[in-house]
């Protein structure tokens, strides 16, 4: 579905002294990040390459010495919870009284046992939403037998079942669960989509849309647990085209059911939309342009190319408030086009005369309107809340509930504003970036 193109990972260590045996009490020593005295000559070079390596790559000035390296521990600390570094290399480091839900793989080359095994694992562990619901622990010494130990002791004798996945087999073709009950695996799952909702064609009445919701929600669940597994790469069934085609009809119905039809029968209230799932595998800005570089260079004539791109925003929920946007840059493009730099100048004009619009539409204090957009970008979300909105709007009295209608009119043309331009990663209003 999306060509993921060679991405330089920004990888850091950080440790304080060099030792690596096994704690013999199963207890890992607290951290300390003030001391790097215990390092010796050759391990205190190689540390302040990479601390230097560090500091190019995010503008910083620490050293091991004394009175910078806790603020170094420190920083790293933040941009690691800030997913600014995708891989971080320690020895003995941030095991202890560090917690960052985002982490999501743990490799381990150490051999713990006991409380040490429970608190490095416990790194990872954490739920952070449906697309995170497990850590990845990646050993590099057999520490199966300490695993289960570990979890007797701090858990449930048999609690190994619960706390640790089952096998890729198990996921991919089913397995009888410890109640005796038949799990269908993602082979079967993807089979009864196929038969019962075949592409092409359309989902008729309430029950049928209710199952269709469930039996892709289902899927996706099973998806995001298989995609931690190299087998599952290459074995997805669905081609990627297939898989956006899905997608765009659960999005579909998702949008269908928020807008509360009121000729029909409300399902949202005992079903679950997995959005967070369907925005981990949703393509981006990036992708679309190459496919729109891609008809640009077959002369605006390859209309398949057309099509690919708009499957592909159907199947974003961040892309389809764009839709407009984009249709609008493809609809300029001709031969002299160069189309990153034109797509970027494109969404500079539309985005000033859609806010003048706005602007002049609703009557509202230009400035003010501006700096609100502005912050809202660089805060990453619309301000609801407070006092901001308020001092946007003109004068309206507030007898008859005039002004509270005049404030959600307004608020819900923010929204698509915003909606609209955020997240393209142009700089927009005096600099303010939509990251």
């Amino acid at each position: 579905m999306e060509e993921h193109p060679e991405k330089a990972l920004k990888i850091a260590t950080i440790y304080s002294y060099a030792a690596n045996e096994e704690d013999p009490d199963g207890f890992i020593d607290d951290e300390n990040p003030d001391d790097t005295e215990a390092l010796d000559t050759t391990s205190r070079e190689f540390l302040e390459k990479a601390i230097g390596d560090y500091n190019r790559m995010f503008g910083t000035a620490y050293d091991t010495s004394a009175d910078k390296f806790p603020n170094y521990y420190k920083d790293l600390s933040l941009r690691m919870k800030n997913r600014e570094v995708d891989l971080l290399i320690v020895v003995n480091m941030f095991l202890t009284g560090f917690d960052a839900t985002t982490l999501n793989t743990l490799w381990v080359d150490k051999n713990l046992k006991m409380h040490g095994l429970i608190q490095a694992y416990s790194r990872t562990n954490r739920i952070l939403n449906s697309v995170k619901t497990f850590g990845n622990i990646v050993c590099f010494r057999d520490l199966e037998d300490a695993t289960d130990k570990a979890i007797a002791l701090f858990g449930d004798k048999d609690a190994t079942g619960m706390v640790l996945l089952k096998s890729y087999r198990d996921y991919y073709y089913g397995f009888t669960d410890d109640k005796g009950n038949e799990q269908k695996g993602y082979e079967e799952r993807i089979a009864e989509l196929l038969q019962k909702y075949p592409l092409g064609t359309q989902i008729i009445g309430e029950s049928a849309k209710k199952d269709f919701i469930i039996a892709f929600g289902n899927l996706l669940r099973l998806r995001n647990i298989l995609s931690s597994f190299d087998e599952f790469a290459g074995n997805e069934i669905l081609s990627p085209v297939d898989f956006q085609d899905y997608t765009s009809i659960y999005i579909d119905l998702y949008d269908d059911i928020r807008r509360k039809r009121p000729d029909g029968e409300n399902i949202e209230d005992d079903i679950v939309f997995e959005m967070e799932l369907v925005k981990q595998v949703e393509v981006n800005i990036d992708y679309i342009l190459m496919l729109v570089a891609k008809y640009h260079e077959s002369n605006c004539q390859d209309k398949t190319v057309l099509i690919a791109i708009d499957k592909a925003i159907k199947s974003s929920l961040e892309l389809r408030s764009k839709k407009e946007l984009i249709d609008g840059f493809i609809a300029t493009i001709n031969a002299s086009t160069d189309v990153q730099s034109d797509w970027q100048k494109f969404v500079r004009e539309q985005e000033e005369a859609d806010i003048q619009a706005l602007i002049t539409e609703e009557k509202l204090k230009p400035e003010e309107t501006r700096q609100f957009v502005a912050n809202s970008f660089r805060d990453g979300s619309l301000r609801t809340t407070g006092t901001e909105l308020d001092k946007i709007l003109p004068p309206v009295s507030r007898f008859g509930g005039g002004r509270a209608k005049k404030k959600q009119t307004v608020l819900e043309k923010l929204k698509a504003f915003f909606e609209k331009y955020y997240g393209l990663g142009i700089k927009l209003f005096a600099g303010e970036e939509c990251q």
